[in-house]
């Protein structure tokens, strides 16, 4: 899977923000043509997404465009466009709003039938799904079976909390008089168990205090705990926070490498299914747990500070 611990969003609309997003140290960087673009700027905005695909700088990072939702009279338009304009500099579509199942197969049949035309290959451009409603909700395990190109399922907290009518204005936050608990937690864990069940990335979506950073940092480590892949940033500040809180720590890091060359000398040297590492009895289920940070952590850039020694 990609790394996308941050995922910058960045208006289609300003060739500035689009110029010096290919220096940041984001992991994903979507170029956006939908919430932040202003209508009567659509369609220029499209050109100039076209534009930075192609002669901009993005090694290191998946390239993205968030088209505009299903509703819209832009949306055929933004896929057309894009993908014949810069389809082989682009890593995947990000698809709004989406309510069910038939809004991702649209994508997917639209995308087939362009990288055909154009000569791309065919299912190489990934979606990503923005669950942004309480329909969108109920009907998030039939959208992640949707299509094989689909990548990601993404949070659209903002939208999400306007569709049943949350009592608050601030976006991420606990709405007020929700004092037990996590007004979120369910919504995050039915996005993560679909995701899963597809082998798909969960991504938290943003945090609209930018300048916030405790508390950026805060509903970010909420949705990290659960398991979540990484989260949506609006401004540079916020990159490095998401980077760290989405990373394993090191220690973790080289605990699992531990683990996973522990258990493949118990099971293939000494042929044991479960087996000590200091103090600690590890198994089977151990080496999948392992398996899960030693893969974010090498998708992270880590390197491994402690080598295995097999017991004497």
């Amino acid at each position: 899977m990609r790394s996308r611990r941050s995922c910058l969003a960045v208006p289609g609309s300003n060739p500035r923000f689009l110029e010096k997003a290919q220096a940041l140290p984001a992991d994903e960087v979507f170029l956006d043509l939908e919430d932040s673009v202003a209508p009567q700027a659509k369609e220029q905005a499209r050109k100039n997404v076209v534009d930075a695909l192609r002669t901009g700088d993005w090694s290191g990072r998946t390239r993205a465009v968030r088209v505009n939702d299903l509703s819209t009279m832009w949306t055929y338009r933004d896929v057309i466009e894009v993908v014949e304009g810069a389809g082989d500099a682009l890593d995947c579509l990000i698809l709004p709003k989406v309510e069910d199942a038939g809004q991702v197969a649209w994508l997917d049949t639209l995308l087939t039938q362009i990288e055909k035309a154009v000569g791309l290959p065919a299912g190489g451009i990934g979606v990503e799904a923005q669950i942004e409603s309480a329909r969108g909700l109920v009907n998030v395990d039939a959208i992640a079976a949707a299509s094989p190109r689909l990548e990601t399922l993404i949070f659209g907290p903002a939208d999400f909390m306007a569709s049943v009518n949350m009592r608050t204005l601030v976006v991420g936050q606990q709405p007020p008089g929700y004092t037990e608990g996590d007004a979120y937690h369910y919504v995050l864990m039915r996005i993560l168990m679909a995701a899963r069940t597809c082998d798909l990335q969960a991504i938290d979506g943003p945090y609209l205090q930018i300048r916030d950073l405790d508390g950026f940092a805060k509903v970010a480590r909420r949705s990290a705990a659960l398991g979540f892949d990484g989260k949506w940033v609006l401004h540079p500040t916020q990159i490095e926070s998401a980077n760290e809180i989405y990373s394993p720590t090191q220690d973790d890091y080289d605990h699992a490498e531990l683990i996973l060359d522990a258990y493949e000398h118990a099971t293939t040297v000494d042929r044991r299914g479960a087996v000590m590492l200091g103090d600690e009895m590890i198994d089977e289920a151990s080496r999948k747990m392992a398996l899960v940070v030693a893969a974010k952590g090498r998708a992270a850039g880590l390197t491994r500070t402690k080598g295995f020694r097999p017991p004497a």
